[in-house]
């Protein structure tokens, strides 16, 4: 990805430490942070400056690498975040690679890099589907920020940005990562504004979006999928607008082993991140970060290898 114009990764490994955009602080902030052990590893997952399910799981191989002791490295870094499968799908897969006699930090590094090379070929695969002159809707941030590079939902977007395509960014309260996405855009010089999240039904009802593509942390077997809390009622909305929604990810966010999105579990965050944007405190608050959307309101899955298409 592009950052002042020069191709920056939003997590890289050097001078034996992992470092990462921090991305809580973006976009007021450039700052990186520096990890030294699994536990600062562990420290920047949940605390979210590293986010989004590609990006996470590329994390956690560097900090199984870093680690003397694998068992409690793989238990620790997946107590961090509970929803997204490229977590636990990372740390098992790099763990059966040591076990087996690899390299540690070839096995992350390789890891990362195939992660990279599916982003990109999902951007490619989605950038067929994007009409010229589009208005698409996303919501969250699954841009190269959330992808160590390219994205899932923003990869088809960059390698279709020739079409003259215009980017609703929803600002996806309570964390706002709606900005990650619209810094990620202005590097680019892709056109886009930032809308309020209940702005996006009045939208579709005026045929102002054309399509909607979003990210995914994890996805069942009959393609109900979990992603940033306020994706199901886009999902509802652009299927009552008869308006194409699309959800990119790589077969790694698949999770083969849970039948429905009734078997994901959901992560509540502090009562607190909902609190910061208020004056005064409220007595009680419920913070889901993540919602499920049933396959019924997807029009297809765009992976590495192609594009899924349901019929709804």
């Amino acid at each position: 990805m592009l950052v002042n114009g020069k191709e920056m990764r939003s997590l890289w490994y050097e001078d034996e430490r992992l470092k990462l955009i921090d991305q809580r602080k973006l976009p007021e902030k450039f700052e990186i942070f520096e990890a030294k052990s699994v536990e600062d590893v562990a420290y920047a997952i949940k605390e979210m400056v590293v986010r989004g399910a590609p990006a996470i799981g590329c994390a956690a191989v560097y900090g199984v690498a870093m680690a003397e002791d694998l068992e409690r490295a793989g238990k620790m870094l997946k107590e961090t975040r509970p929803t997204a499968h490229d977590l636990f799908y990372a740390i098992d897969t790099i763990m059966e690679k040591i076990k087996n006699g690899e390299d540690a930090l070839e096995c992350a590094e390789r890891y990362t890099e195939e992660i990279v090379e599916k982003c990109r070929k999902i951007g490619e695969n989605g950038a067929k589907i994007i009409p010229r002159n589009a208005r698409i809707l996303t919501h969250c941030n699954a841009g190269a920020l959330a992808c160590v590079d390219y994205g899932t939902a923003l990869a088809p977007i960059r390698i279709a940005k020739e079409k003259n395509l215009f980017v609703w960014v929803d600002e996806t309260r309570p964390r706002l990562q709606g900005l990650l996405t619209a810094w990620e855009l202005e590097q680019e010089d892709i056109e886009h504004a930032i809308i309020a999240d209940n702005s996006a039904g009045y939208l579709m009802y005026n045929g102002e979006v054309d399509l909607v593509i979003v990210g995914a942390d994890r996805i069942a077997r009959n393609y109900d999928f979990a992603n940033k809390i306020g994706t199901y009622e886009k999902a509802v909305v652009a299927k009552e607008n008869e308006i194409p929604f699309y959800v990119a990810a790589p077969l790694s966010t698949f999770d083969k082993n849970i039948e429905n999105g009734n078997q994901i579990k959901i992560e509540e965050r502090r009562e607190e991140e909902i609190f910061s944007i208020y004056p005064w405190k409220p007595k009680k608050a419920k913070n889901p970060a993540f919602d499920i959307t049933p396959a019924k309101y997807v029009t297809g899955i765009i992976t590495e290898e192609g594009i899924i298409e349901l019929k709804n």
